[in-house]
């Protein structure tokens, strides 16, 4: 064998050999685990892989850019690195690194808007959540209900009580619009699947009645029953008198208490002073609020009085309602007093 072959030979050898070193290493290097993975990512747009490469290995998250481009060049040439807000918690290598950011899959938040508020708490609360774009500072109230899909009407009831989720980018504006879109969905189907009996003319008359339902009950065993009361007093032209309402109607003016004057003094939403509904909701109903006005149970009652626990007790007849009303409210004592057959 020729001294040049023998060269050869040991240049492979030896080519070899730090081959299948490196290729150990870059292995070893893939399934090491990330570092500093408590740190959020943000990926700016139009950002390519060198740029990622860069960013992670000076946060400390990875040892060697190199290894990240190496794999990326070798296992997913055109992989395209989506913009966005990455949380590397639930990532523990640089393939599942690179799948994720391949995906898209940004970080996601969270925003319960709770039954029973009014719209301008979901406003409030909308405005401040900080990672979200703020549209609706500049707008009026008839800008929102335009832009979210219905134009010229009361934003009252309008937008579902739910978790929603959203992103880095996403506006408050992109999330009523998602409340909005629900609540008109759950209404569509709640008024399709009414009661025969229901004494209600139109979709909107069912929002504004499950509102009422809404914020008169934390018990949701209650809310059938609560319609059926409603319903029967809508039946015989009976006034609703229900004190949430007129609570409404003082807007700023409510401090906690509710006073007999207050009960006696007009306005719209007051029904106690007039028949009928108020003229628009007064906080946004759950959907199964909404189902309950839809379906209100059969029931002889008229009456209902809180027992102090949360729940009431329902009553046929105004006797029976006033007696209700000094056993629960009066803690037994039968005094004089002026019976307020509102149920509160």
């Amino acid at each position: 064998m020729g001294l040049f072959k023998l060269f050869r030979l040991g240049f492979y050898a030896v080519f070899l050999t730090a081959l299948a070193i490196g290729y150990y290493v870059y292995v070893q290097a893939l399934s090491k685990p990330l570092q500093n993975r408590h740190l959020d990512l943000e990926v700016p747009t139009g950002v390519g892989v060198s740029w990622l490469a860069n960013h992670l290995e000076n946060e400390g998250v990875i040892g060697n850019k190199y290894v990240l481009r190496a794999y990326i060049w070798m296992n997913q040439r055109d992989v395209t690195i989506k913009a966005g807000e990455y949380t590397l918690l639930d990532v523990d290598s640089i393939p599942g690194l690179v799948d994720k950011l391949a995906a898209g899959r940004v970080k996601q938040y969270a925003l319960t808007l709770i039954e029973g508020k009014t719209f301008k708490e979901y406003r409030a609360l909308l405005s401040s959540q900080k990672k979200l774009e703020d549209e609706l500072a500049g707008m009026t109230v008839r800008d929102i209900m335009r832009a979210v899909g219905s134009p010229g009407k009361h934003p009252e009831g309008m937008f579902a009580p739910q978790t929603y989720f959203y992103q880095r980018g996403d506006s408050d504006l992109d999330v009523l619009k998602q409340a909005h879109d629900r609540q008109q969905a759950t209404l569509e189907a709640a008024w399709a699947q009414r009661s025969d009996d229901l004494m209600l003319e139109t979709p909107y008359q069912l929002l504004i009645m499950a509102s009422i339902i809404e914020k008169e009950t934390g018990a949701p065993i209650e809310r059938p029953e609560i319609s059926g009361v409603f319903n029967n007093r809508l039946r015989i032209g009976m006034k609703l008198q229900t004190d949430p309402t007129v609570i409404y109607g003082m807007g700023d003016a409510y401090d906690g208490n509710i006073r007999r004057r207050d009960l006696r003094t007009d306005t719209e939403y007051n029904t106690y002073t007039r028949y009928g509904l108020p003229p628009t909701p007064i906080a946004n109903p759950g959907e199964a609020a909404i189902f309950a006005a839809a379906q209100p149970q059969k029931t002889d009652a008229l009456y209902f009085v809180g027992k102090g626990d949360g729940t009431h007790y329902f009553s046929k007849n105004l006797r029976e309602h006033n007696e209700a009303v000094i056993k629960y409210q009066l803690g037994g004592k039968r005094k004089s007093f002026s019976s307020n057959p509102g149920g509160k």
